[in-house]
This record gives structure tokens, C-alpha cells and sequence, in this order.
């Protein structure tokens, strides 16, 4: 066994010395809540101690404590998914409702009036003011469907994973990315100015 008993506490101190700052990076870009990533962080070591002798040295411990930390991930979305954090969180169903009633039966964007100003900014991304309304609008999607999105443009996660992550079909993520982006773009039509 790579790890003896008698130094686990010892190696496990160290990791959380060594590696704490990444986990709660990728926890804090993963969940985008402080408290949450703390948890998560909290959690994996906390897992990595009561496991310590499962550990057989065959990855680098940074890998195996990220594979925790993907896992407690993994969960907090899948308890999410099933408890409303928020009395205003959309549903899938109402998120399936609003999205395609933004075309005509014809496949054309009913309203002529749409706002895309937000599109004419070169450098919108570095606007403070642009990211608390694009985080809201991703705060309002239903949690599998933020996960989605979180894990196609802010992860290098290809659609298989994802997929696998949150046990659906292809052509069902599919359609969760395009209906979170129409939902997406009318949130940012309505508060972005």
C-alpha cells in the first residue's frame, strides 16, 4: 500500500496544504458559490481521510483527490436537481414552456423586437455589470440545465461526459444547451441594457 496507516493523517495534512487552493478553484468555477465550493472542498478531504487506505498509489494524489471532489460535484447537482433551492427556479417543464414560445410553428423567432445590444460589446465579458446579469440568467436556468451549460463552455468536457454525467441521451442534451440559450438570450433581453 502506497499510504501506511500510521502516516495518513500525516499525508492527508499535507494534501490539504498542497491542493486546497486548486479543489476550491475548480469547485468555486464548477458551482460559482463560495460556500458551496468550500463544502465541496470540505467534503473531499473529508472523504479522502476515511478512505486513505483505499488509496494504492497508482495516480498522483492530485488526480485522486479531483476524482473525489467530481464526485461530491456530481451530487450536490443530482440533490439539487431534485430539491427547489429557489421559489423562482424555473422547472424543466416551464423551461421546455418558455423556450418554445419563442418561435412561430414556422421555426422564426416570434418578436421582431428583439434587444441585442449586449451583442454589439467588443469586451463584454470584463463588464462587472454584464456578468452579475449573465450569472443571474444563469442562476435562473433549472439546475441540470445550468450544469449543461456550465460544463460545455466553462469545462473542457465534450458532450459524451456531460451526458454520462447527468445520465441522459445525446439528442436530450442537445436540446437542454439549445433551450437554455434561447432562455439565456431573452433573460439577457430583459435585463440587459
Amino acid at each position: 500500500m502506497a499510504v501506511l496507516k500510521e502516516n495518513s493523517k500525516t499525508a492527508v495534512a499535507q494534501w490539504v496544504h498542497q491542493f486546497s487552493d486548486e479543489l476550491y478553484s475548480w469547485a468555486y468555477f464548477k458551482t460559482s458559490s463560495k460556500e458551496v465550493a468550500e463544502d465541496l472542498v470540505q467534503d473531499t478531504f473529508l472523504a479522502a481521510f476515511q478512505k486513505i487506505e483505499q488509496f494504492e498509489g497508482k495516480s498522483q494524489p492530485k488526480t485522486w483527490l479531483f476524482s473525489i471532489l467530481n464526485n461530491k460535484i456530481i451530487d450536490y447537482y443530482r440533490i439539487s436537481a431534485r430539491t427547489t433551492k429557489k421559489s423562482f427556479s424555473l422547472t424543466e417543464t416551464s423551461g421546455i414552456e418558455l423556450s418554445e414560445g419563442l418561435f412561430s410553428s414556422f421555426g422564426c423567432w416570434k418578436s421582431t423586437d428583439i434587444k441585442a445590444n449586449y451583442d454589439q460589446e467588443s469586451a463584454l465579458l470584463d463588464n462587472p455589470e454584464f456578468n452579475a446579469v449573465l450569472e443571474e440568467c444563469l442562476e435562473d436556468l433549472p439546475p441540470k440545465w445550468k450544469l449543461a451549460v456550465t460544463s460545455k463552455y466553462l469545462s473542457t468536457k465534450n458532450s459524451d461526459e456531460i451526458c454520462q454525467e447527468l445520465n441522459i441521451t445525446s439528442s436530450n442534451y442537445w436540446q437542454i444547451v439549445h433551450r437554455s440559450k434561447l432562455l439565456m438570450k431573452k433573460c439577457l433581453d430583459l435585463k440587459w441594457d
